[in-house]
C-alpha cells in the first residue's frame, strides 16, 4: 500500500520511528515532512497528506502531531478525507473497518514508539467493512462532505 505520512515539530520525532516501521511492513512510504525539529504548522502538513490522498498517490496516510487533535481537525476540513485520532488498537483497526477512515492522527506527546507501532500496524492491516450498515453510513458522510 501507498502511505504518506507528515507531522509538526512536536510529532517529528515520533515520525521517524513510524516511517521505519511501514516500510519494514512492505509499504511504500511518502514522507511530507517535517524533515527537523523547527516549528511548523500542523495544517499546512495536513495539507500535504491530504492532497495525495485526494490525488491517487497514496491509499492512506498518518499524520503526528502533540496530541493529534490539531492533525485531525486540519485533516477532516479537506473533502474526500475521513481523519481519526487513535491512541487505542480498536480504534486504529475500527476507524477503517466502520468509518473507512483514510488518515490515522497520533499524538507523540500521548504514545510512545511502541504504541505507536501497534496503532500503525492494526490502521493499515485494516478493511473497510462489506456490512451494508458501515457502508450506508460511510455513504452519507461522502453526502456531507459533497454540500460542503
Amino acid at each position: 500500500m501507498r502511505i504518506v505520512i507528515g507531522s509538526d515539530h512536536a510529532g517529528f520525532p515520533l515520525k521517524s520511528t513510524i516511517v521505519e516501521y511501514v516500510k519494514s511492513l512492505g509499504h511504500e512510504v511518502q514522507d511530507v515532512g517535517s524533515f527537523d525539529p523547527n516549528p511548523v504548522d500542523f495544517p499546512d502538513i495536513a495539507r500535504q497528506v491530504t492532497d495525495r490522498i485526494n490525488a491517487g498517490e497514496a491509499e492512506r496516510g498518518l499524520m503526528v502531531c502533540g496530541t493529534g487533535v490539531g492533525a485531525s481537525i486540519a485533516a477532516n476540513k479537506v473533502k474526500g478525507i475521513r481523519a481519526a485520532v487513535c491512541h487505542d488498537v480498536h480504534s486504529a483497526h475500527q476507524s477503517v473497518e466502520h468509518d473507512d477512515v483514510n488518515v490515522m492522527c497520533i499524538g507523540a506527546q500521548i504514545v510512545g514508539p511502541w504504541l505507536a507501532k501497534d496503532l500503525v500496524e492494526s490502521y493499515l492491516k485494516a478493511e473497510f467493512s462489506t456490512d451494508e450498515d458501515f457502508r450506508r453510513r460511510v455513504a452519507k458522510l461522502a453526502e456531507m462532505d459533497a454540500s460542503r
